[in-house]
């Protein structure tokens, strides 16, 4: 439905879930409840970390904090090992902004230090967007690993710690690696496009404020869990340990380092951040669908005889859940899509098995980012910005996601063998 007939998504989850539910046996009145269910269930954990989320991604871009990150980072690691420079900061950015949001910020960067380094625009602009792309499937507070985490029960904190450490491999081959086979493209973007001027100095915030707001969520996610386990019964640090607190935080944070403490008014933050929820609503039904789906398939008792049917494979399920949502991915094209319905295929299964459940949200990640193409729009996005012909942006934007993918799931292995 969403590949041919180009059906909304969330419709699609809906009517699939709905039909399905009827053939498996269950009554009309069932159904509803299951329905209802689902979204509850799926959204309850996940409406204020995604919220907040695009909020802080908000305040980070607006600010002109993300700019500040990247002169910073291309000023320590010079030109001649600028493509580490803009991967890292790639990452820094990705991590607060969903990725349209994150790609419409870095694509100017990348124009402008292109142009003003005469470096090729592929050659600086891959090692940014691989990075990004990584940041969006592999990481909380983003919609898919957020979600899927919660389906499996896995740790967020945990999974976002896990996936740092997976995520550095993957960059480094995707991006600067690889970048550096790319010179021979010489694409010619809009020059309305190119002609980026930034934004004065005076005009952005510190970079030790950009930094610590852009980067808060990473450290209380991780940080504060740990201590937590070490200091427990002290409600502080409980709040800041939990995921909805402390992505409340982090806003707040930035609300006011980023923009009271830099002369905004509070209407126009309100303002701002209202228009950040509303660019992740239709994220969400996207969730709330996925999340019918998955409980229709529990209820229904297909999931379990899809598990069953698996038992007898001698496969991983990391490899599994890899395979499964680099196929659906492939097929429909959205990387959300293909996480949140391969947790909704083999949700029984992975949840019995011995396999750190936090591995298992990081391996789908990987598998939901393979080879991105025609029916993805972060394949457009990327053709159009940089003006290349399909050809040209299969064997670059698609061969990059290829390895992105590939790379996540090998370092996933690797660390399953130290867990």
């Amino acid at each position: 439905m969403i590949a041919w007939i180009k059906l909304d998504t969330f419709i699609s989850f809906l009517i699939v879930s709905i039909g399905l539910g009827l053939a498996g046996g269950m009554s009309v009145a069932e159904i509803g409840l299951a329905v209802q269910k689902g979204i509850g269930g799926t959204l309850g954990d996940l409406v204020l970390i995604v919220g907040f989320g695009a909020m802080l991604g908000k305040l980070v871009a607006d600010s002109g904090a993300a700019q500040r990150i990247t002169d910073a980072l291309i000023g320590l690691f010079g030109k001649k090992n600028i493509q580490w420079g803009l991967a890292l900061a790639g990452f820094v950015i990705g991590i607060p902004l969903f990725y349209n949001a994150g790609f419409v910020i870095v694509v100017p960067l990348i124009f402008m230090i292109a142009s003003s380094a005469g470096l090729p625009l592929l050659y600086v602009g891959i090692p940014m967007l691989s990075a990004l792309s990584v940041a969006h499937g592999y990481l909380p507070p983003h919609p898919s690993p957020s979600a899927i985490a919660t389906q499996l029960n896995a740790d967020l904190g945990k999974t976002l710690f896990y996936g740092l450490i997976v995520a550095i491999p993957a960059i480094a081959v995707a991006g600067p690696i690889f970048g550096r086979t790319l010179k021979r493209f010489n694409p010619k973007p809009d020059p309305l496009l190119f002609d980026v001027k930034p934004r004065p100095a005076h005009e952005l915030p510190g970079l030790g404020i950009s930094a610590v707001a852009a980067l808060l969520p990473v450290f209380l996610l991780t940080a504060m869990s740990g201590v937590n386990n070490l200091f427990p019964g002290y409600k502080l640090i409980e709040l800041l340990a939990d995921p909805n607190f402390s992505m409340l935080v982090s806003v707040l944070f930035a609300a006011l380092v980023l923009g009271i403490g830099r002369g905004l008014s509070m209407k126009r933050l309100s303002k701002s951040m209202e228009e950040a929820f509303k660019g992740v609503a239709m994220i969400l039904l996207i969730i709330a669908g996925a999340g019918v789906f998955k409980q229709i398939m529990t209820e229904s008792g297909v999931s379990q005889y899809i598990a069953e049917g698996l038992k007898g494979i001698d496969i991983s399920p990391i490899v599994l859940g890899w395979g499964i949502a680099a196929i659906i991915r492939v097929c429909v094209g959205s990387a959300t899509v293909a996480g949140l319905t391969t947790v909704g295929i083999l949700g029984p299964l992975l949840m019995q098995t011995t396999v750190e459940p936090e591995l298992i949200v990081l391996a789908i990640g990987a598998g939901s980012l393979m080879f991105s193409h025609l029916n993805d729009g972060g394949f457009w996005l990327f053709k159009e910005y940089f003006n290349l012909s399909i050809k040209d942006t299969i064997l670059t934007w698609s061969i990059m996601e290829s390895i992105v993918s590939v790379v996540g799931l090998l370092g996933v292995l690797v660390l399953n063998l130290f867990l």
